[in-house]
Formats: structure tokens, sequence, C-alpha cells
């Protein structure tokens, strides 16, 4: 599928009212930081901006922090992977979402998924996606883990090995944690 551009805003999509638009596809993956708490928050507000179509690609561990009942999309997980594909011929999930979304937004991005995708591991749904990755699409990564994690040395390499991959960081936010310390 081809990228999918929104209009400019003030500038109409087209002459004919009639013709529906295409809407543009983004790919929501979240993983097993505590901010995963925010999925439906994410959501809801992705969902208030026009012309967008959502889909969510989650961890197991991430499961752990949201109700997915409170997930108005379509929710994937590792389960769907292996439940889609029975033989040669059949569509492999990972590449038929790489090739459905314009935009993939990982938020939060936790430490210990942030070391697969910097190293190329791919054990689960979410790290197939991003492995998989049409690099000439944007990808949005933000992530999230204690302050102690953030701040270890390795976490600024692999920061800096997504974004040699040509992904874009959210910088994260200093204030307080769950456990209670304060930081980024």
């Amino acid at each position: 599928m081809e990228p999918v551009s929104l209009p400019e805003p003030g500038i109409p999509a087209g002459n004919s009212s009639s013709v529906p638009q295409e809407k543009f596809h983004v790919l929501v993956g979240v993983t097993g930081s505590v901010a995963a708490l925010k999925l439906p928050l994410l959501i809801t507000e992705l969902l208030k901006i026009p012309g967008l179509e959502v889909k969510v690609v989650t961890t197991e561990r991430a499961k752990h922090f949201y109700n997915a009942q409170e997930i108005p999309v379509t929710l994937y997980g590792d389960e769907d992977e292996w439940q889609l594909w029975k033989g040669r011929s059949d569509p492999v999930l990972h590449i038929e979402l790489r090739r459905w979304a314009d935009l993939m937004v990982v938020a939060p991005l936790d430490a210990n998924t942030l070391a697969k995708v910097a190293n190329g591991i791919c054990d689960n749904l979410l790290t197939c996606v991003i492995r998989a990755w049409d690099l000439s699409k944007p990808l949005l990564f933000c992530p999230a883990m204690n302050t102690a994690m953030w701040e270890h040395p390795i976490t600024a390499q692999q920061v800096e090995q997504l974004k040699g991959f040509g992904y874009t960081e959210i910088p994260c936010v200093v204030k307080k944690l769950v456990c209670g310390d304060e930081g980024q």
C-alpha cells in the first residue's frame, strides 16, 4: 500500500465531495512500561483527528497496564501473528501491518524493547513489525522507563542506534515516577 498524504490545513482535500478520502493509517506500538497506563487516553486523542485510522500492536507485558476493553480500535498481540498464518500463501501479520501503516509510533518504548530493537531482535509481533518497517515511512518512539534505567550509559547508545535507523525520538519528560522518584 502506498503512503497516503493528508491535505494541508486550509487546503481542500479534493474537488469532488462524492469521492471518499483515504484515511491516514497510524500503527501504535505499546510496550511494558508503566506508562502504558495511558494507552486508552492516547488512542482517544488520536481518534479525535479527522481522517485518522488507528490500530495497536501490544507486547504481552504491556497488557498488564491497561484494560483492553478501553481500547476502541483493533488491538493485535503475539497470538494474532500465529493464528493468521496457516500455510505458505497466507498473509503474515507483521508484514500486513507494515504495509497498512503510514506512520508508526511506539509509546511507550520500555528499556527491554528499546534494547531489542537497537540490536535487531524480533521475538514478538511488535519487534517483528519494527524490524520489517519501511524506512521511507516515519517511526516515532517515546522512551519511558525508570530514571535509573534511563541514565544507564547503554540507553543513550541504544537511543542513538534507533535514530541512526532514521527513527524519531519523542523525548521523555521529567515528573514524579510511580516508584516515587522524580526524574526523566
